[in-house]
C-alpha cells in the first residue's frame, strides 16, 4: 500500500512538512509494509515559496530590495532549475513589513517586488510565478513597474515615484525603457481573488482598509486608480475594470497583466504544477491533505480543493486531517475529498488545541489509519 500525504500547514502550528512526519509514523504503526512519499504544498499565500522549494529541491535567494516605505529589507525567492523562479510579493512588498502606525497605502510602493523580478531574470530564470497576496500597496503595481524600467510620468513629463498617492497625477506611461529580458519571459501571477481594478469591488475599497486606509484616504486612491485605469485603456486598449483579478495586491495584478503578458493562474493549481504532483500520484493508493480550518471558504482555490480535484482526476481516494470543521466544510465533499477527520478529540480551549497540536494531529492518524485498516476487512 502507498500513501502520498499532501497537506497544508496549520497556522501557528503544524508545517506541511511536520503533518507528513506525523503521517508517516501512525501509518507505519498500523501498516508496517506500507510506502509514504509526501510533498510540501501550499496555496499560493504565506509560505508558498518555501513550499515549492522544499517539494523540488530549489535554491533560496535573498537579496537586499526596497521595502513598502523605501526602507532597504532582506526579501527571498526561489529558483527551482535553470528556468524557473518562485516567489511571493509580500516578501519585498507585504503588509507585516509596515509598522501599525505607520500604514498608510497613499505612501506605499511595489518597488521592491520588481527588483526581485529583475534579479530573477539576471540570473536567467524565464518563467516565472509570482504570489500576489499580503500586499501593503495599493499603487496599481508602479513601483513594481519602475524597477523594470516603465515611466509613469506626470503632465510636465516628470517621472512619479509611483507610490498611491502617485495614481491621480499619472498622465502617461512610456514603457520603451522596460528590462529587455521582459519579451522572451513569461509570468504566471498566482491569485485566487477576481476583484476589478475599480469601484466598490476594486483594489482600493475591499483591500485598501486593512492597508490603513480611512474613508478619506480611501476616496483620494479611488480617485487616482480611476485615473490610472483610463491612463491604461487609452494607452493600451485594455479595460481593467473588466479584468477579473486586475485589483489583486492593490492594482499590481493589473500591472503584471499590461506590462508583463502576466497570467493568472490559480495559486495552488500553480503550485501542483510546479511540484510535479499528478506524476507523484503514480501508484498512491490514499491520499491524505488536510489544513488548520476547513469551512466553507475551502473550496475556494484552498490546498484540499486543489488536491481533491486532481485525486478525483486520477480516481484516487483522499481523505483530510483538519483542525476543526466550519460551516460548509462538508462541501469539499464535492471536490474529490471522501472524508474528514478532525483532530481535536474533546472539548478543550483553543490555546490548549493549539499547545498540543503535535500529540493531537498523531493520535487523529492513527484513528484514520486503524479505521482504514478496518476497511480493508470489509
Amino acid at each position: 500500500m502507498k500513501f502520498l500525504f499532501a497537506s497544508d500547514s496549520f497556522k501557528g502550528t503544524l508545517s506541511s512538512r511536520r503533518t507528513a512526519g506525523l503521517l508517516t509514523q501512525a501509518a507505519g504503526e498500523v501498516f508496517p509494509d506500507c510506502e509514504c512519499e509526501s510533498v510540501e504544498v501550499a496555496d499560493g499565500g504565506e509560505g508558498t515559496t518555501d513550499a515549492v522549494l522544499s517539494a523540488v529541491s530549489g535554491k533560496k535567494i535573498t537579496l537586499p530590495v526596497h521595502g513598502p516605505l523605501g526602507e532597504l529589507t532582506e526579501s527571498y525567492y526561489g529558483i527551482l532549475d535553470d528556468r524557473r523562479a518562485i516567489m511571493e510579493m509580500a516578501s519585498a512588498s507585504g503588509l507585516p513589513l509596515v509598522p501599525d502606525s505607520l500604514r498608510d497605502p497613499r505612501r506605499t510602493s511595489s518597488y521592491g517586488t520588481g527588483e526581485m523580478i529583475v534579479d530573477a531574470l539576471t540570473k536567467g530564470c524565464l518563467d516565472i510565478s509570482i504570489a500576489i497576496g499580503g500586499s501593503a500597496t495599493n499603487d496599481g503595481g508602479m513601483g513594481c513597474m519602475r524597477a523594470l524600467g516603465v515611466r509613469f510620468l506626470d503632465k510636465d513629463g516628470n517621472e512619479l515615484a509611483g507610490c498611491g498617492q502617485d495614481l491621480i497625477n499619472v498622465k502617461a506611461i512610456d514603457t520603451t525603457g522596460i528590462h529587455p529580458l521582459v519579451k522572451d519571459a513569461s509570468f504566471t501571477v498566482m491569485c485566487d481573488v477576481t476583484n476589478p481594478l475599480c469601484g466598490e469591488n476594486g483594489a482600493t475599497y475591499t483591500f485598501g482598509k486593512q492597508k490603513g486606509g480611512t474613508p478619506e484616504i480611501l476616496e483620494e486612491l479611488e480617485k487616482g486608480m480611476q485615473n490610472y485605469r483610463d491612463i491604461i485603456r487609452r494607452q493600451f486598449g485594455i479595460n481593467m475594470d473588466e479584468v477579473a483579478g486586475a485589483g489583486a495586491a492593490g492594482g499590481l495584478g493589473a500591472a503584471l497583466m499590461v506590462f508583463l503578458n502576466g497570467k493568472l493562474k490559480s495559486g495552488i493549481e500553480t503550485v501542483l504544477d510546479l511540484v510535479d504532483f499528478d506524476r507523484k500520484l503514480d501508484g498512491v493508493s490514499l491520499v491524505v491533505t488536510g489544513e488548520g480550518a476547513t469551512d466553507w471558504q475551502s473550496v475556494f482555490g484552498k490546498v484540499m480543493q486543489g488536491v481533491g480535484m486532481r485525486c478525483k482526476k486520477h480516481d484516487i481516494p483522499a481523505v483530510a486531517i483538519v483542525g476543526s470543521m466550519g460551516k460548509g466544510a462538508e462541501d469539499i465533499f464535492e471536490y474529490g475529498i471522501d472524508s474528514i477527520l478532525t483532530t481535536v478529540n474533546g472539548i478543550m480551549p483553543l490555546e490548549e488545541a493549539l499547545e498540543r497540536a503535535d500529540e493531537l494531529y498523531l493520535g487523529a492518524a492513527r484513528r484514520m489509519f486503524r479505521m482504514l485498516k478496518a476497511g480493508t476487512k470489509l
